[in-house]
């Protein structure tokens, strides 16, 4: 069928036939649709709306445009996490080690940051020699050795969405739920997956900033995942201000280094809860545990054994890093970095953070991308001193900027200065999980 002649049905706000998104879908993965053709589809739906049974036929349609993983020969379940992004969000780099010491095998599929987000990718390739591009078969015998696979998306995997996902980040065509539905679940489903959990962000740094939006998108995730016999659930989780005490590609794994050790610092520790209830959730949907606290008793003894630890070092090797960073995080920490402390200007309570205008300075610091062909500096980044609720007088510190020199710093400074909002009266305390689907 002709293109224009499916993209004129969705423009007069018709119902498209699962023949008729198979034909998209075919067109977009060979080439026979042009670029122009593919975007007036995607501006269609977005204006016209698309229903469940449309939804979940992109789904299938990008998922079976390639290749499904099978691990069914490896014995113990599969699961894996995946969260919609922000500032500081690190969790994968603590939850994949927690899992595989816990007994799950976990084929990690992960994306590169693009825009104020960051991207699991860019954070493993700031450990020397880590490769994040395996073929399926390494991939198998990595998951075999250590338990958990942490690597980017192949050819095979999913290639209609590949080519969907980069002409809608062109187009401002990005935030409509069931398009990211279809772009995450045919991601996550084509990993062979028994059981999935996902990490919805809501707030200034997330891509949905309103909760109730925020809690929509959960539950068409969690709808499709079961749709599909995976067994899904979704924490809607705070992202009003960077997650943790750094942001920035080196210091975020760090950041996770430390943590696996034992030597998490206070302002690590929301990093640390929120890995342990993701993980916890997994374990309860792999029935590995009845409860939650008792999954959360598990994992605190593979942390405090070292085991989750040594499932990271095993895995570093395996893909090609120096694994000697499990023993000193420390040389992850460029030297000759400049540090620039940012001070509070007035005294109060830090009321809000504008977690976007964090995200995006760290971008202009090197540490992030605006177009996907960007390179990263994985060493610049941000420290994040302070909490929302915390009192702070003039003068104390708020955070520090890392950066490659004074003048890249100076250049951001005023806009890291301005995202952080101190008044006199105390907010409403902020919850790490706003809410469970």
């Amino acid at each position: 069928m002709r293109p224009q002649d499916v993209i004129a049905r969705k423009r007069d706000g018709k119902s498209l036939t699962d023949g008729e998104i198979a034909s998209f879908i075919d067109g977009l993965t060979h080439g026979s649709w042009a670029d122009y053709q593919i975007t007036a589809m995607v501006m269609a739906m977005i204006l016209r709306g698309l229903n469940r049974r449309e939804q979940n036929s992109i789904t299938r349609g990008m998922l079976f445009s390639g290749s499904v993983m099978d691990f069914s020969d490896i014995d113990a379940p599969k699961a894996d996490k995946h969260s919609t992004g922000g500032v500081g969000d690190k969790t994968s780099l603590i939850i994949a080690p927690i899992l595989a010491a816990c007994g799950i095998a976990v084929p990690m599929i992960s994306g590169r940051g693009l825009g104020h987000t960051g991207g699991t990718l860019d954070k493993l390739e700031s450990i020397p020699g880590y490769s994040v591009r395996l073929p399926f078969k390494q991939i198998k015998s990595v998951m075999r050795a250590c338990g958990l696979a942490l690597v980017g998306q192949t050819k095979e995997i999913a290639p209609a969405d590949r080519k969907l996902y980069s002409l809608r980040d062109a187009t401002a065509t990005v935030p409509y739920i069931p398009l990211i539905v279809a772009s995450i679940m045919s991601k996550k489903l084509a990993e062979g997956l028994d059981a999935l959990v996902l990490d919805v962000k809501t707030g200034s740094g997330a891509f949905i900033q309103k909760q109730t939006e925020s809690i929509k998108l959960a539950k068409a995730l969690c709808e499709t995942g079961r749709a599909f016999k995976v067994n899904t659930q979704a924490l809607v989780t705070d992202m009003s201000q960077p997650l943790g005490q750094f942001s920035g590609n080196a210091l975020e794994v760090y950041e996770c280094l430390k943590i696996l050790r034992g030597e998490a610092t206070s302002a690590m520790l929301p990093t640390l809860e929120l890995s342990v209830e993701l993980s916890a959730n997994l374990l309860v949907q792999c029935k590995i545990d009845r409860s939650i606290d008792a999954a959360r008793t598990r994992i605190e003894k593979v942390l405090a054994s070292g085991e989750a630890l040594e499932r990271f070092r095993r895995n570093i090797e395996l893909q090609g890093g120096d694994a000697s960073v499990c023993d000193k995080p420390q040389t992850l920490l460029t030297k000759g970095i400049r540090k620039i402390d940012m001070v509070a200007d007035s005294s109060g309570y830090l009321v809000a953070v504008d977690t976007l205008a964090v995200g995006n300075s760290i971008c202009e610091l090197g540490g992030g991308r605006v177009k996907a062909e960007d390179s990263v500096d994985h060493a610049v980044g941000w420290e994040s001193s302070v909490k929302i609720g915390d009192r702070l007088k003039r003068g104390d510190v708020v955070g520090t900027i890392y950066a490659r020199n004074t003048a890249s710093a100076n250049a951001i400074s005023e806009n890291m200065r301005t995202a952080y909002k101190i008044a006199a009266e105390s907010p409403k305390p902020t919850r790490l999980i706003k809410a469970k689907v």
